[in-house]
């Protein structure tokens, strides 16, 4: 049963984990089916200008426009403004955090909202709570405990302080990891959707990975799997989804402290619908 089986594998491994957010639970299989896959043309650049850290990023629109994005981090009095930027519509976001106590970060972040959240960590409990502070319309909280080196496990909920108030979303989550595998189960949509990560490490040069959502409308739906392989001239990744599209990207260090991004994806059955996309980082 599956109570005995969790009690067994706290006890066969006791070792304490770092702690991590309920948001990350996932993190390996979705960071590693998600990342560097693009179909944009890019450029980022990054530079230190004395204490400020500053990044440009340029991006080309599908009809051949350039538009960019000008930002900035640095800290000042004890606060650090993680972000700083302007946007090419105008726009402008800034993210600012502060450490008042051991395991405790308060946070804001606005762009087109307004968000004051909070940060406590102490051991391998990492709690985290946010705020819309614009229009005072949500509430959202989350809580994640590493119960060893091998599981993790954790929730979050949202109540709704305008219009219809109220409890409007909860979710749990665990994760677990033994030697080279690691499996992820989380839920959705209040608990009527499961999402399952998965991800191997086969060597040091290749690791595969899935995920997979699960409900009583569609039993399986294969969101992504796929791979990447480290080879002695890059990082080659390739996916594959339920849909049918395939999508193949080549990450490589052309030069010192310049990464170049190549990405690919189609439909095998309709050529037609090849895209591509380059980025360069700098």
């Amino acid at each position: 049963a599956f109570p005995e089986l969790f009690l067994l594998a706290v006890h066969q491994h006791p070792t304490v984990t770092m702690a991590t957010k309920f948001s990350d639970i996932s993190k390996g299989p979705k960071d590693l089916l998600t990342d560097d896959y693009t179909n944009k043309i890019s450029l980022k650049c990054k530079k230190g200008a004395g204490p400020v850290a500053v990044t440009i990023e340029t991006a080309r629109g599908s009809g051949g426009a350039l538009s960019s994005k000008i930002g900035g981090k640095f800290a000042y009095a004890g606060l650090s403004f993680d972000k700083v930027q302007h946007t090419a519509d105008g726009g402008a976001v800034l993210e600012t955090s502060l450490k008042p106590a051991p395991g405790v970060k308060l946070s804001f972040k606005g762009n087109k909202g307004a968000d004051l959240g909070i940060d406590y960590t102490k051991g391998s409990l990492y709690a985290t709570g946010t705020l819309d502070v614009k229009n005072m319309s949500k509430l959202s909280s989350s809580a994640c405990y590493g119960v060893n080196s091998s599981i993790t496990v954790g929730g979050d909920a949202s109540y709704a302080l305008s219009g219809k108030t109220g409890i409007s979303g909860f979710n749990v989550g665990a994760s677990y990891k033994t030697g080279p595998a690691f499996v992820s189960l989380t839920t959705a949509s209040k608990m009527s959707q499961f999402n399952i990560g998965l991800s191997y490490k086969v060597n040091d040069s290749i690791i595969l990975a899935s995920s997979t959502t699960h409900s009583s409308e569609k039993t399986c739906d294969v969101l992504a799997i796929g791979g990447a392989y480290k080879a002695d001239f890059g990082t080659i990744k390739a996916k594959t989804a339920g849909s049918g599209v395939v999508e193949a990207c080549l990450i490589k260090d052309v030069a010192d402290k310049v990464t170049l991004t190549a990405s690919g994806s189609v439909l095998p059955s309709d050529l037609s619908t090849f895209k591509y996309g380059l980025g360069l980082t700098m």
